[in-house]
């Protein structure tokens, strides 16, 4: 049921977003604000540990600790073999959470549980996450998790320590955008392509203020991993939500996972997600529409996931848009690239596949069809990092490592690893990479990396070439 006294008047005309909020909110508190129920809590070493300690030496007491479930991802090395001592920086990190999740009867998946990797991946392959749901997480894709049809998002270092003391959290309203994806995907073009082409055409800052739903034929064709991406970069378009509503796809998708509902609590389940969905009748503050038919292969040039280009074209001028030129130049000097070039061609040090964006099996396997029967470039290093452990055994099980490992990649254990480089694990300085992540800011791989983004395809097909190319050349 819809509940909460600013849902819309007419219950039949309410949007998707409409439903996940009012069904949460505990008490309204005006002007837009409202009191919400969390139903699921993530952790990781960099947010859930530090909150933990605050919490008791505030004298408190997670109130409800079934509702919580903690990773070790950030900081954890990805190299073979790994312990959470590997890198001597994090250790401390990752043995604190482990440790206050033991005393406060927080479910940890720790290294070598057979579950442990990025809580982004992990939520979802275990039934964590579910449909109709509230989920929040101290990073800031957890929006990620919003392509099973849950309100999740992203929170901050105090209001991980409020969640965790009352299973609640003060949050405002924002406006509802829907982007329909309509038509038939090209050969090479994925998820990814997808969203880094949106976030080109409609700004980073598109989603500001807003909820996305993301709809459309497309969308609708799309497994569940493919709506993953898609929503792991609504934060890219300026959103803390994004989500696409739960049909058949999700419901044989969570069926059966460890956490997820079974027997008679799953056909309750199944009866009320059935509900989720944005009514004909209803009305978005922002109404947006793309033609996937028009997108070809994408990759960034600059140092934000709004500077994408399809393949094909060349490097934008500066002095052609006078609102950007300032930011483009700027750009453009820090990759070391000039305007009017093709991106095509631009040599890379670098490829990783990996991190919350695009480590998921189905990541893996467009990786490795590009990769079997060839060899990583000479003077090239690629890095192939699983998002969970039990995405690296499912990987091992369909020989996919040796895939990797007979093209020269290196086969590595779990993690968030080159993504955030919050692991010591950095692109070096001036070194040019591309990568399936989902930021390509300055010094975000480390300090100095030129990070370009891109599909786990595309970037499969650089390791090879040697340089940025077209994947469609790998048929």
């Amino acid at each position: 049921p819809i509940r909460g006294a600013r849902c819309r008047a007419d219950v039949m005309s309410a949007t998707l977003f409409d439903k996940l909020w009012h069904s949460h909110v505990i008490k309204d508190l005006g002007d837009g604000w409202a009191l919400l129920h969390i139903d699921r809590h993530l952790l990781h070493e960099m947010s859930g540990g530090p909150a933990l300690v605050h919490l008791e030496r505030m004298g408190l007491l997670p109130r409800n600790p079934v509702l919580t479930f903690a990773t070790t991802d950030h900081v954890l090395s990805s190299a073979p073999g790994r312990t959470i001592d590997t890198y001597a920086a994090g250790a401390a990190l990752c043995s604190s959470l482990q440790a206050r999740c033991a005393a406060h009867g927080i479910v940890h998946f720790a290294p070598g549980t057979g579950h442990q990797g990025i809580v982004h991946v992990i939520g979802p392959e275990l039934g964590l996450s579910l449909p109709g749901t509230t989920i929040v997480c101290g990073d800031s894709h957890t929006c990620t998790h919003g392509g099973l049809g849950a309100l999740a998002f992203g929170i901050g270092s105090t209001e991980v320590a409020h969640v965790l003391a009352t299973q609640t959290l003060v949050q405002r309203k924002p406006k509802a955008m829907r982007l329909r994806i309509d038509g038939e995907l090209a050969f090479g073009v994925s998820a990814k392509d997808l969203i880094l082409h949106a976030i080109a055409r409609f700004g980073a800052a598109a989603g500001t203020d807003h909820a996305i739903e993301y709809a459309g034929s497309v969308v609708e064709r799309m497994d569940i991993e493919a709506r993953l991406t898609l929503c792991n970069l609504s934060v890219e378009m300026g959103a803390k939500f994004g989500f696409v509503a739960p049909d058949a796809t999700t419901l044989a998708y969570v069926q059966g996972r460890p956490f997820a509902p079974t027997g008679a609590d799953f056909e309750r389940a199944e009866a009320h997600w059935a509900s989720l969905h944005t009514d004909p009748a209803a009305r978005f503050d922002r109404d947006l529409s793309l033609n996937a038919a028009s997108v070809a292969p994408t990759v960034t040039w600059g140092t934000s996931p709004e500077h994408a280009i399809a393949i094909d074209q060349k490097i934008p001028d500066p002095a052609q848009d006078a609102g950007n030129r300032g930011p483009w130049q700027a750009a453009l000097d820090y990759m070391g690239l000039r305007a009017g070039h093709a991106i095509a061609g631009t040599p890379i040090d670098l490829a990783f596949i990996g991190s919350c964006t695009n480590s998921r099996l189905s990541d893996l396997r467009s990786a490795a069809t590009v990769l079997r029967g060839r060899r990583v470039a000479a003077g090239v290093r690629a890095w192939v990092v699983p998002g969970s452990e039990s995405v690296k055994t499912a990987a091992e099980a369909e020989g996919l490592d040796r895939v990797f490992i007979d093209a020269g990649c290196e086969w590595r254990e779990p993690g968030c690893s080159l993504c955030v480089a919050a692991n010591g694990e950095r692109v070096p300085p001036g070194a040019r990479a591309i990568s399936t992540s989902n930021r390509n800011f300055v010094g975000r791989q480390g300090p100095g990396a030129r990070t370009h983004l891109a599909s786990p395809a595309m970037a499969a097909a650089a390791a090879v070439a040697g340089a940025i190319v077209d994947v469609r050349q790998y048929r």
